[in-house]
């Protein structure tokens, strides 16, 4: 029987690779993203060079409605997921500076409350039949808190801990569940989100190429992890954010960076 990944914001980036290395190990997609043309390029692109099939389903995971219409689609064509990569994100509005509050609503909506619908439409599946993945794309920026827009990191720290308790929840079930926590990744994301300009000030030894992140992460779910920090260098530096002593460092610093002293 063929296995089917379902992949969210599937027409570029991470979500993008993902399709690309499922497609490698033989899972038929589904392809979600907002805007269909691209979305259109990637299933045409996957099947020319994989020969998967493929099924586009464009929606705007910011609206309510979107997860049970997505569920309801593939129940109505008779398709189950097996492997369920929830990817769509932006970087967001700034919880302070941005004062219309329906745009930090669709933002809540897209990076948390969509995904904890997801799995809640489409784990129990899983757990009937025995088996199933879902990885959670979170970040590096959910395991620390640090000055910014107050909105990011705190929504990757969701899924962090979304994914933790269904791990637990799910174990033994044949169903497994990571959050893959990625660092600085060259993809479209800043440059979408306006970032270009922070991305080239950067060096380059920080950022990893989105095929290591997808690959790591893959293996990751395979070993049971429930948390994967992606990344040799983020994996080092995770012990020392984790550390009372040296998140006690980034508040110091933030102050004095907030107070302009240097």
């Amino acid at each position: 029987m063929d296995k089917t990944a379902l992949i969210t914001g599937a027409s570029a980036g991470l979500g993008k690779e993902f399709a690309r290395q499922l497609a490698a190990q033989g899972y038929q997609l589904v392809l979600v993203a907002r805007n269909p043309e691209p979305l259109q390029a990637t299933a045409a692109e996957l099947q020319h060079d994989y020969g998967v099939q493929t099924l586009v389903l464009p929606a705007d995971l910011s609206k309510p409605e979107a997860p049970r219409q997505i569920f309801t689609s593939l129940e109505t064509q008779g398709l189950h997921i097996d492997y369920l990569v929830n990817n769509a994100g932006i970087a967001g509005p700034d919880l302070l500076t941005d004062r219309d509050w329906q745009v930090h609503s669709r933002f809540f909506e897209l990076m948390m409350v969509s995904v904890a619908q997801m799995c809640h439409l489409f784990a129990p599946g899983m757990q009937e039949r025995g088996m199933g993945r879902i990885i959670n794309i979170a970040s590096v920026a959910g395991r620390i808190p640090r000055s910014g827009n107050s909105n990011y990191g705190p929504a990757k720290a969701y899924l962090i801990a979304l994914s933790e308790e269904l791990s637990l929840t799910l174990r033994g079930s044949g169903v497994k569940v990571c959050a893959l926590c990625p660092g600085f990744t060259h993809t479209e994301f800043h440059q979408r989100a306006g970032l270009t300009a922070m991305k080239n000030s950067l060096p380059k030894w920080l950022w990893y190429d989105a095929d290591v992140v997808v690959r790591e992460g893959l293996q990751a779910i395979e070993k049971n992890k429930s948390v994967y920090i992606s990344g040799r260098l983020y994996r080092w530096l995770d012990p020392l954010f984790q550390s009372v002593f040296t998140r006690r460092l980034f508040f110091i610093s933030d102050r004095r960076n907030q107070s302009g002293t240097p």
